[in-house]
């Protein structure tokens, strides 16, 4: 018997797929995922995506937009996580994926993409947000941190709050003389590599393994499962401290990082201001807009430890259902409809009016 999309996921994931579904979309609301709420929408089918758990809040929020104002489509995504949902979708199990990183370059040339009639895909950020250094010290609520602590933090090398490291850059704060639990993801974790991106880029004399999406296991610290793993890890901890999507973090303290002379919280506009300042990577085709980020950057206002989490599809499907499906749920994505809605309830930062030009022309050639 041949499987259902749905059944697919859970066999490579290993867990059910979860069905982001508004109610609205069944109970007739208004339809706050259409700028036109009287128009008929002639869309129907199933459409199934798999990837990122950060894009998680984000995704039920596009789905609830989405099945409002088309009531004849289901969306389903499961927020398995960057590398599930890039496998998922290779194996053709899912139409499109999140992903907390583009594909490589090598990664493409490999293939296979069995739901794609051609060997092009088509990817682009959907999804801005600040990675948050997030901790759990009774008392404290913020601290500040320069790339270099960060980075021997998390590789074992700092193991006491009261670190001079750490004091010297907090003399206001009573840290305590206790050990510290880094906490990371245990799972592979485009979040773990936008965060590694950063040390390495910033703090390369600590951090020598580079940009990693797998945690190394002689740097020890506390694995946890997805963003809201990590995140559970850190609050029921004590002294514990980890990264994840900003959107997550909660009432956790959070880390200001140097950048310049200056400590910088983070914040969408932050993120945002990054992104804005970095370039499109080479070697990509038309529809593959993949950026290379400058995480060293040290103008003013700018967090550099910033998740760009991307949707990616085929540039060509074999599916042409798929396909229609696709192009309009992108579509409304990264509109400004969408990316506000996102934004209300995720705390991500709206991609920029001239970025959501050259991603919408990516999506229009998507067939």
């Amino acid at each position: 018997m041949k499987l259902s999309a749905i059944a697919k996921i859970a066999a490579i994931g290993g867990i059910a797929a979860l069905t982001l579904t508004s109610c609205a979309a069944n109970e007739g609301g208004s339809a706050s995922g259409s700028e036109d709420s009287g128009a008929t929408s002639s869309l129907s089918g199933e459409l199934v995506g798999a990837g990122a758990s950060s894009q998680g809040s984000a995704q039920e929020v596009w789905v609830a937009g989405f099945q409002t104002a088309n009531p004849d489509v289901t969306v389903n995504y499961e927020p398995s996580g960057s590398g599930a949902g890039r496998e998922t979708f290779q194996q053709g199990a899912s139409a499109f994926a999140g992903s907390d990183r583009a594909f490589k370059t090598d990664e493409i040339s490999a293939g296979p993409f069995d739901g794609c009639a051609t060997g092009d895909i088509v990817e682009f950020p959907a999804y801005i947000s600040p990675i948050a250094v997030i901790f759990n010290i009774e008392g404290v609520d913020s601290l500040k941190l320069d790339a270099p602590t960060v980075a021997k933090i998390f590789s074992g090398e700092i193991t006491s709050w009261n670190d001079p490291a750490i004091a010297d850059q907090n003399p206001d704060v009573e840290l305590p003389d206790s050990n510290i639990t880094a906490v990371h993801r245990s799972d592979d974790s485009g979040t773990t590599g936008n965060f590694t991106e950063y040390l390495a880029a910033a703090a390369a004399d600590d951090w020598t393994v580079g940009s990693i999406e797998t945690w190394p296991t002689e740097f020890g610290g506390e694995g946890a499962q997805g963003t809201s793993g990590v995140v559970s890890a850190v609050s029921n901890g004590t002294g514990t401290i980890g990264y994840a999507d900003a959107s997550q973090a909660g009432d956790l303290g959070t880390v200001d990082i140097k950048v310049g002379d200056e400590y910088v919280p983070y914040s969408p506009e932050a993120a945002a201001a990054i992104v804005d300042a970095s370039s499109m990577e080479e070697g990509r085709t038309e529809g593959d807009l993949a950026i290379t980020l400058d995480r060293t950057s040290t103008e003013e206002g700018v967090y550099p430890i910033v998740l760009v989490s991307y949707l990616i599809g085929c540039a060509e499907y074999e599916d042409a259902a798929n396909a229609e499906l696709v192009k309009s749920y992108f579509s409304y994505i990264v509109s400004e409809e969408g990316q506000n809605a996102a934004q209300e309830s995720a705390g991500n930062a709206p991609i920029s009016e001239d970025l959501r030009g050259q991603v919408q022309t990516a999506i229009d050639s998507i067939s």
